[in-house]
């Protein structure tokens, strides 16, 4: 055998090496591989090994894994004209491997403005109070939407949160007023409320000592004993003509 056949089977036997290296595809659980065929589309392959015809075949890999996507800061003005800068953070995931390469040229960019879109147009519809105090369901809202407009993709989108809300800081400085004068408000009507229920506890205790006078004197005299525990002080009281009466009836008897 000369060399120039030599050399010609060592060649045949690297294109050949070449040809099925090329051929056999391995690929991990969480990625799927979307072959076109004379760029037709055929069903995904994939995980672990699997052949494909060299020059014929293009495979396109597809992660199947959650995404996370942070959705730029947005210039909102809300229902109530206050303006309003807010990011949120998205979570979403490949369902269709075959729809997010055919459907859309890249999935993940086209999600992330039809998120920045929908934020916008959610949180223009509400007012401050229910942006900083609903955001469970701003977030449920904003999820439901952007996977609606994602679906064809072959993309679900699971979770969609709210994470900050920056205001002017006039905004923050009149909500804390109002915040001082709510405390305020609530601390006199607690204080009021206590005024109330004990002027209704004196009433009934005055219509029971009404009813009897001999406890309105034991109050009177429990009262006075209770003055008389202060050692350092001089106390004159009046004695009321109804506790020595009897005492003034039973001397002028005897005489």
């Amino acid at each position: 055998m000369d060399v120039g056949t030599v050399a010609v089977i060592v060649i045949v036997v690297i294109v050949v090496i070449i040809i099925l290296a090329s051929a056999i595809k391995v690929f991990p659980e969480y990625q799927r591989g979307v072959i076109f065929r004379l760029g037709r589309l055929t069903p995904p392959k994939g995980p672990g090994i699997f052949l494909i015809i060299p020059i014929v075949d293009k495979v396109v890999r597809v992660d199947l894994r959650t995404l996370t996507l942070e959705v730029p800061a947005q210039e909102v003005i809300t229902k109530d004209n206050v303006p309003a800068k807010v990011n949120a953070v998205a979570y979403f995931r490949v369902t269709d491997p075959s729809k997010s390469v055919v459907q859309v040229q890249n999935y993940v960019a086209a999600t992330s403005q039809i998120a920045q879109t929908t934020l916008r147009s959610v949180l223009g519809q509400s007012d401050l109070d229910h942006l900083l105090t609903e955001r469970d369901k701003l977030n449920a809202r904003l999820q439901e939407i952007i996977d609606e407009q994602t679906e064809p993709w072959g993309v679900k989108v699971s979770i969609v949160e709210i994470k900050d809300v920056e205001i002017p800081s006039t905004m923050q400085r009149a909500m804390a007023r109002q915040a001082e004068a709510e405390r305020e408000r609530r601390a006199k009507v607690i204080a009021a409320e206590g005024e109330f229920q004990a002027s209704e506890k004196l009433a009934q205790a005055a219509e029971v000592l009404s009813r009897n006078p001999a406890a309105l004197q034991l109050r009177y005299l429990q009262t006075l004993a209770e003055i008389a525990v202060e050692k350092n002080s001089t106390t004159i009281f009046p004695i009321p003509i109804d506790l020595i009466e009897p005492f003034l009836k039973r001397q002028l008897t005897s005489e």
